[in-house]
């Protein structure tokens, strides 16, 4: 299928994966700086943003399209930075294909194999989004998804959260939604890449707990709690996650793992 994407900077490949309700403009604030370093590309998933819905949405079918874009671009190992479902998708390409991945990055990231809780409600997001479209959920996303600081101090931040959300295909995003239900656990005790996580101290979706319990299950993970900081760090911590990003990325460089 045929992914739309932005690609900007020279250097080691790092490919950047946004998640539900997001699009390759989640990465905005972080782009330019890492771009200095790095030949980064920033593409839509299925379904999302520029790229339409041409088949299946599902967390493999998803990890395909990565691998079939970096092959068309000629990379063959690759930095992968995901943010919240497309750190998922990541988990199971580095999982499965451990030779195309250089290192990982995982912000807000949470395991595959919801509850049955968090399973009923992705369902119940789905059946929304095709009954009414997206503008509430947007403005549930908002509110929920960022942290106090950023609703008082930055509202455009979550004002553009909400917009990015509301102005996806609803049908592609429900999909989504039952991507994730459907989602099952990788054995990310199996990486041997070099990896870091990264979440808010306000991330509802994945918080410190959460996302500590995934890096301990990584060998070597590097783990950050960002403070202040809701679900949506590369949007409301920008500065933050940029440097956290490149101090990765440069450490693993001067080890030889690119």
């Amino acid at each position: 299928m045929k992914m739309r994407y932005d690609e900007v900077g020279k250097g080691p490949a790092l490919i950047l994966v946004h998640g539900l309700g997001g699009t390759g403009n989640v990465w905005g604030g972080v782009v330019p700086t890492l771009s200095r370093t790095f030949r980064v590309v920033i593409p839509d998933l299925q379904g999302s943003g520029r790229t339409p819905r041409e088949g299946e949405i599902s967390t493999g079918a998803l990890a395909t399209d990565l691998l079939e874009l970096a092959d068309s671009l000629g990379i063959e190992r690759a930095h992968w930075v995901g943010h919240s479902y497309g750190a998922l998708v990541l988990q199971l390409l580095a999982v499965k294909h451990p030779s195309r991945v250089a290192s990982l990055a995982l912000i807000g990231p949470f395991q595959g194999g919801p509850s049955d809780a968090t399973r009923t409600a992705l369902s119940a997001r789905a059946e929304k989004a095709r009954g009414e479209g997206l503008a509430d959920i947007g403005s549930v996303t908002a509110q929920v998804g960022t942290s106090a600081q950023t609703k008082a101090y930055r509202p455009e931040l979550a004002a553009f959260v909400r917009e990015m959300v509301m102005r996806q295909d609803a049908h592609s995003y429900a999909l989504t939604c039952e991507a994730i239900a459907n989602s099952t656990p990788e054995d990310i005790a199996s990486l041997r890449c070099s990896t870091l996580v990264i979440t808010g101290d306000e991330d509802l979706t994945a918080p410190p707990q959460v996302a500590k319990a995934l890096a301990n299950k990584i060998a070597g993970c590097h783990f950050h709690v960002l403070p202040r900081c809701g679900h949506w760090a590369p949007v409301e911590s920008a500065g933050e996650v940029t440097n956290l990003l490149l101090n990765f990325l440069i450490n693993c460089s001067d080890s030889g793992l690119t």
